[in-house]
């Protein structure tokens, strides 16, 4: 099915976008922007996969840094120029775009792209949830033999702007965005790894952007409860934040949340969260959806946590999301454990489940 984007999307996907972030993912105001830009200089059209030969490519649409990050910019034009470079060196044409996962601002990656060169946007993300590392959101490209990254990246303020295009291994290129994009004042706009849609649909999440318009939709309506309820999850507890950390680390926020709740609710965090503890004990973990809202009831993402603001905590099951095989790889969760200084991947159980 092929169908134009309207206004009437808009907040619900950035809405439905912030809950799937779970603490990541980009900012509401931000991600209503570009929308909003989007939808005034074209006619953005999203197209479900089976529009497409499983031959043809699609690239991923994705903003890089860390979100608490003290002198950060990326602006659309940024976002066009990225996908611009990396266009240039392409050994073959791209027939559309897909985001990187669902969050503020990344439901809506691609739009203001679509917008501008006519490209369609996939119904589909490389994850259904937002996650805080590239690898997590290449579908499994660094287990493909043979597999050649293509990025194209730009970002930043005039005096930290940086933008660039880079062709090697998925970690080696990665890692050139990822340090770019520190280079660049915190966040940088990336199009990168063009693959098969057919590839796409087998290994990423297609109807993501879908599932985030109808989860917003349904918040918007009725609020956080509502919302935890059409995840088949829960508002677990609501406190007041009593010691907060957050430090930029190898381009990402990492941190932890304490609330004042008798149980003493804990949420470390890497941009998303990735742990949910509460009487000492782990009661959730990455990709379980942990998500936090503020006491008006707006989707807060962790780096707007502080000391003294009251958050309501919402937990839903990764069983009821929409999940790349990443998200079951455990070798991708070391670098994360190794930020925060202890284990979480999933159980083997889990795995054998997924």
């Amino acid at each position: 099915m092929k169908r134009q984007l309207t206004p009437d999307d808009i907040k619900a996907a950035v809405y439905g976008g912030a809950i799937l972030g779970g603490g990541g993912g980009g900012f509401v105001e931000r991600g209503l922007r570009t929308a909003e830009l989007a939808l005034q200089v074209g006619t953005p059209e999203l197209w479900t996969a089976d529009e497409f030969a499983p031959e043809e490519l699609t690239a991923t649409v994705a903003l890089v840094g860390a979100p608490a990050a003290p002198d950060p910019l990326v602006l659309p034009t940024h976002l066009l120029r990225a996908l611009e470079l990396l266009r240039r060196d392409l050994p073959r044409p791209l027939a559309a775009l897909h985001t990187n996962e669902n969050g503020a601002e990344t439901t809506i990656n691609g739009w203001f792209h679509a917008a501008m060169t006519g490209l369609p946007v996939i119904d589909l993300a490389c994850n259904g949830r937002a996650h805080p590392s590239s690898q997590m959101g290449a579908m499994g490209l660094h287990v493909r033999d043979g597999y050649r990254s293509y990025q194209g990246y730009a970002g930043g303020k005039p005096h930290t702007y940086v933008e660039g295009s880079v062709t090697g291994s998925l970690d080696g290129t990665s890692n050139v965005v990822r340090r770019a994009s520190v280079e660049a004042g915190g966040w940088a706009g990336v199009t990168r790894n063009p693959v098969e849609v057919g590839y796409a649909v087998e290994n990423g999440a297609p109807g993501a952007i879908s599932f985030a318009i109808e989860l917003g939709h349904r918040f918007l309506a009725e609020g956080p409860a509502a919302a935890a309820a059409h995840l088949g999850g829960e508002i677990t507890v609501t406190g007041t934040v009593r010691a907060y950390r957050c430090e930029q680390r190898e381009g990402l926020d990492v941190g932890v949340a304490v609330l004042d709740d008798a149980a003493g609710t804990t949420l470390h965090f890497v941009n998303e969260y990735m742990t949910f503890e509460a009487g000492g004990e782990r009661k959730a973990s990455f990709p379980d959806l942990i998500t936090t809202f503020d006491e008006a009831g707006q989707p807060l993402a962790s780096a707007d946590v502080a000391v003294g603001k009251e958050i309501s905590v919402l937990v839903a099951p990764a069983a009821n999301l929409l999940l790349s095989p990443t998200m079951f790889m455990p070798e991708l969760y070391a670098p994360l454990e190794d930020l925060l200084g202890f284990s979480f991947a999933p159980a083997a159980k889990i795995l054998a489940d997924a």
